[in-house]
C-alpha cells in the first residue's frame, strides 16, 4: 500500500481511478503548460516568483515534466519546466484524510496542505507556513490555488499565486500524459 493510500484510507477510492493509479505506482507526466503572468506590478512580482521557482517566462506554452513517486515516509514531486533545473518538493503526511495534511517542503518554504476531494480531483488547501523553520502567517505569502484532476483521460493541473489588491501574479496549468518509458527528468535527475 502506497503512502498516499495509507494517508487517504477509505477516502482513497473517491479519487479518480487514474489519480489512484498514479499514486499507487508512481509515474512521470509530461506535456505543455500555459504560463500566465499578472499585469503591471503583479506581473513584475510574478516574474520574480517564476524565476525563483525555475519557471522560464520567455515563451508559452512551456514543456513540463513531473516525476511523482512515494517512499515509505514521504511523497516526492520533481518538476522541470523546459530545460531548467529540477524543482524538488517533498511531502510528508501528518495525520490522515480528511482532517490531516501534507507538509510540502520546497527549498526554504514549508507548507501544511489539507486535501479536498471534488469530483475525483485533488485540491490543495493551505493551512500553515514556515520559512527557514520559522512559522509565518499565511497572509504574508501569495494566496495559492492548486489542484489536479482528470479531464478526458489526461492529468489536468493548475497552480496559481495571487495577492490581494494586485490579483494574479503567476499561474501555470496544463493537461499532461503519463509517460510509458522511463526517461531522465530534464537530464538533471540524480
Amino acid at each position: 500500500m502506497s503512502i498516499v493510500e495509507r494517508w487517504f484510507g477509505a477516502g482513497f477510492v473517491q479519487l479518480n481511478p487514474l489519480l489512484q493509479q498514479l499514486h499507487q505506482q508512481g509515474g512521470k507526466l509530461h506535456g505543455q503548460v500555459d504560463l500566465q503572468l499578472g499585469r503591471g506590478l503583479a506581473g513584475i512580482v510574478g516574474a520574480r516568483l517564476a524565476m525563483r521557482l525555475g519557471i522560464p517566462t520567455e515563451h508559452t506554452p512551456v514543456a513540463f515534466q513531473v516525476d511523482i513517486h512515494g517512499t515509505d515516509d514521504c511523497l516526492h514531486w520533481n518538476r522541470c519546466f523546459a530545460d531548467s533545473a529540477v524543482l524538488y518538493s517533498r511531502f510528508q503526511p501528518s495525520g490522515s484524510w480528511p482532517d490531516g495534511y501534507w507538509l510540502e517542503s520546497t527549498g526554504a518554504l514549508t507548507l501544511a496542505l489539507a486535501v479536498d476531494i471534488r469530483q475525483g480531483g485533488w485540491y490543495w488547501r493551505p493551512l500553515k507556513a514556515w520559512l527557514h523553520g520559522v512559522r509565518i502567517p499565511l497572509w504574508l505569502l501569495p494566496r495559492t490555488e492548486a489542484y489536479k484532476r482528470i479531464e478526458n483521460g489526461r492529468y489536468h493541473f493548475y497552480v496559481g499565486f495571487s495577492l490581494p489588491l494586485l490579483g494574479n501574479l503567476l499561474s501555470y496549468s496544463g493537461a499532461l500524459q503519463l509517460e510509458s518509458a522511463t526517461a531522465e527528468l530534464c537530464d538533471h535527475a540524480p
